[in-house]
């Protein structure tokens, strides 16, 4: 069934995807992306920050840890006021879902760190992956004071973070050839910096945004190669993870994870597919992580009844047993004793069972 609802995805953004404007490609430093990111305007707090906590029995006990549990990744494409196509939202529709995640208790991780295994955020807190998909105008823009648009997917991230303080502002950015719409490798270069001097993570999507099932080895690995050398030269950090543009692995399912063109190798912590159901976490035994499973944003319509964000958050509310609640460690991996089977053996230290 997953396959069928990835495969339906796919579908539709063929028909959806825009024409991408030409840029050339090619190749910066290692820039870390801050643990978190502070609103426009704000500087650091002053006051020391509290030591680190460390998690026991008791405590994972008393905020209900199970750092096994599933995780909505969750796929948006453009902010359109009047939706084109299925996978558009509304501004409008974006805020309302970022509200729901926030009174929830979920807590926005990029996605290299939920690949990476630690998910830094309050005990009882769960994580949530927000994942922008094509680099759209829609996305990511600034206002002349230099403040990201209000109708901006960023700009509606730090509003609801504005209004709910646990709500962190951080989200992963997939981009293409011209990231954001913007026509010179200034500009593109200024929207990176912004993007990642404040803890936004932006990473791989491919140069020109094919269906990677339908070219060979080769032209995969370029793709790949071409928009990380283009992402280099605006001053992203490499790329840890790659979304596949549809949704669509290569016949080789290996070349998307790791591989070299022309030289220059890659290689990724984590590759994301575009369907159709919450994620594992990576210290669980049943993850892949060259085909991460997303939740496209969207109602409950069609195929949606079953498939896209709303089902899947309701779903989760129902059944808390099964979504990820952190102990608010990063060092350790909380979970209740019935669930030890299910964690990789080389985690298996940093388990405190209850």
């Amino acid at each position: 069934m997953t396959l069928v609802a990835n495969a339906a995805v796919v579908a539709v953004g063929l028909v959806a995807l825009m024409a991408l404007p030409s840029a050339e490609g090619d190749e910066s430093g290692d820039r870390r992306i801050p643990a978190r990111a502070e609103p426009p305007g704000q500087g650091s707090p002053s006051a020391a920050e509290p030591p680190p906590f460390t998690a026991t029995v008791e405590s994972a006990r008393e905020a209900g840890a199970n750092e096994l549990g599933l995780v909505p990744v969750i796929m948006y494409h453009r902010l359109l006021n009047k939706r084109i196509a299925s996978i558009d939202r509304t501004p409008a529709q974006l805020r309302a879902e970022l509200v729901r995640l926030a009174k929830a208790g979920y807590v926005p991780v990029t996605a290299a760190e939920f690949a990476s295994g630690r998910i830094d955020i309050p005990a009882g807190a769960h994580p949530v992956v927000l994942t922008f998909d094509d680099g759209h105008p829609s996305h990511f823009a600034l206002d002349d004071q230099g403040n990201p648009r209000n109708d901006t997917a960023v700009g509606i991230i730090y509003e609801v973070a504005a209004k709910y303080p646990d709500f962190r502002p951080v989200a992963t950015f997939w981009v293409n050839r011209a990231p954001f719409g913007l026509p010179d490798r200034e500009r593109q270069e200024a929207a990176v910096k912004w993007l990642v001097d404040h803890g936004f993570e932006v990473a791989n999507h491919t140069y020109s945004h094919p269906d990677l099932r339908r070219l060979p080895t080769k032209k995969v690995a370029e793709q790949i190669v071409r928009q990380e050398r283009l992402l280099k030269k605006l001053g992203a950090p490499p790329s840890r993870t790659l979304a596949l543009p549809y949704g669509s692995r290569p016949r080789k399912g290996g070349t998307a994870l790791a591989g070299k063109w022309d030289g220059t190798r890659y290689r990724f912590d984590a590759v994301f597919l575009a369907g159709a159901e919450p994620s594992v976490p990576p210290y669980a035994k049943s993850f892949d992580r060259s085909a991460i499973w997303r939740i496209q944003s969207n109602g409950k319509k069609g195929e949606c009844r079953r498939w896209c964000s709303a089902y899947w958050l309701d779903w989760l509310d129902k059944h808390p047993d099964r979504r990820y609640t952190s102990d608010g460690d990063p060092e350790h991996i909380s979970i209740p004793k019935r669930l030890r089977g299910n964690i990789i053996s080389k985690a298996a230290k940093k388990v405190i069972a209850y």
